[in-house]
């Protein structure tokens, strides 16, 4: 599957500290700029649109949220996988007022906009396991990490 390329160890924040929605989506995308996966303009369009399109997802009891934008913005495909130290509040996805505490956020750069979708979808498979994600979120290394969602893909 070609989105397993994409999940690699160096592209893996644990213990990610932030105060807000906000400052999570900065330095992850901050990370992904200083790797070179993405423009300059990826961290303000990823965090505008963040505030249009919240990614909030309610997975059980471990919150995910998966920031994205458009292609224009990204260098190379990527998956930043950030592991928040603790938990913060994110707008769940579709929604105005409802808050999910997210711990782990999977910020994807893609180059192609059907890439996108087919990455959500394999995505789904993680998302949709409340114990794959606490191992995820629990993980003592970037290996550990990337081991867990492979095992599933």
């Amino acid at each position: 599957m070609e989105s397993i390329g994409l999940l690699r160890q160096d592209l893996v924040v644990r213990d990610l500290e932030a105060s807000s929605d906000q400052a999570a989506i900065e330095k992850l995308a901050m990370f992904l700029h200083e790797k070179g996966m993405v423009k300059e303009s990826y961290i303000n369009a990823i965090m505008e649109r963040e505030k249009v399109f919240s990614t909030g997802l309610p997975t059980g009891s471990i919150g995910v949220a998966i920031p994205h934008t458009d292609v224009e913005h990204v260098n190379e495909p990527a998956v930043a996988i950030g592991i928040l130290k603790d938990p913060v509040p994110f707008t769940v996805m579709a929604s105005d007022d409802d808050k999910v505490d997210v711990k782990v956020m999977f910020m994807l750069a893609v180059k192609e906009p059907h890439a996108q979708i087919e990455l959500l979808s394999t995505l789904m498979g993680v998302l949709s396991d409340p114990e794959l994600l606490k191992t995820i979120s629990e993980a003592p290394s970037n290996r550990k990490v990337i081991e867990a969602i492979t095992s599933v893909l």
